[in-house]
């Protein structure tokens, strides 16, 4: 069999989460990112200001506008989206390719400032949020959809401390969505191709504050 065979067999006999349905552009962010541990500190912070974004609306809608997003967003460089101006955020409100709600940009805006405050006490965001769950995805085998949850006591306590830090759009259900884009949750179906080694790979990790340097 060629490797073009091959490929199409193996697409034919894949298992997804239903969740992904028959939407390429679901599949591809299920099979490719979802789930997988995530320590890029700007693909954290990416990810962090898209799952406020998502609030009230369909991850299919923001991951349809995530390279726009990019774009006008300066690739999520938070030292940059920490200082645009009002000018700038009536710019971005004017723009259909993203999702144009005041609060959402104005938190984007809020929340770089969040994020360079929490990297001035911490070594990073990363270090930060994967120390909740000791480095090492918490790895879930769900018989079906309805047994995930949509937030969980550790997502309301982190939560609860991005909120203390001064960020904006970080309830508890966006945190828990987060931590599962993130791979700090696998909550690949136990069924599913994807779940659990071939995605979720422990990693050890340790909290350093800048003083321990």
């Amino acid at each position: 069999m060629s490797l073009i065979g091959k490929k199409e067999e193996w697409m034919r006999t894949i298992k997804r989460c239903p969740w992904a349905g028959n939407d390429p552009l679901m599949q591809a962010y299920h099979d490719r990112e979802w789930g997988r541990p995530l320590h890029d500190e700007r693909a954290l912070f990416e990810f962090l200001i898209l799952e406020g974004a998502q609030a009230g609306l369909s991850w299919r809608t923001i991951l349809a506008k995530r390279e726009h997003y990019r774009k006008v967003f300066d690739g999520f460089d938070a030292a940059k989206i920490a200082h645009y101006t009002l000018a700038k955020v009536e710019r971005l409100l004017a723009d259909p390719g993203i999702v144009r709600n005041r609060l959402k940009v104005e938190a984007a805006v809020g929340n770089a400032r969040a994020y360079l405050a929490l990297c001035e006490r911490y070594d990073s965001l990363d270090g930060w949020l994967w120390n909740w769950v000791g480095g090492r995805p918490i790895v879930n085998r769900w018989r079906n959809q309805t047994q995930v949850p949509a937030r969980t006591e550790l997502s309301d306590r982190i939560s609860s401390e991005l909120r203390q830090c001064g960020f904006k759009f970080v309830g508890s259900t966006i945190v828990y969505a987060f931590m599962q884009a993130t791979g700090m949750v696998c909550d690949h179906l136990a069924a599913c191709s994807a779940h659990p080694q071939a995605v979720c790979r422990p990693q050890k990790w340790r909290l350093k504050r800048r003083s321990d340097a």
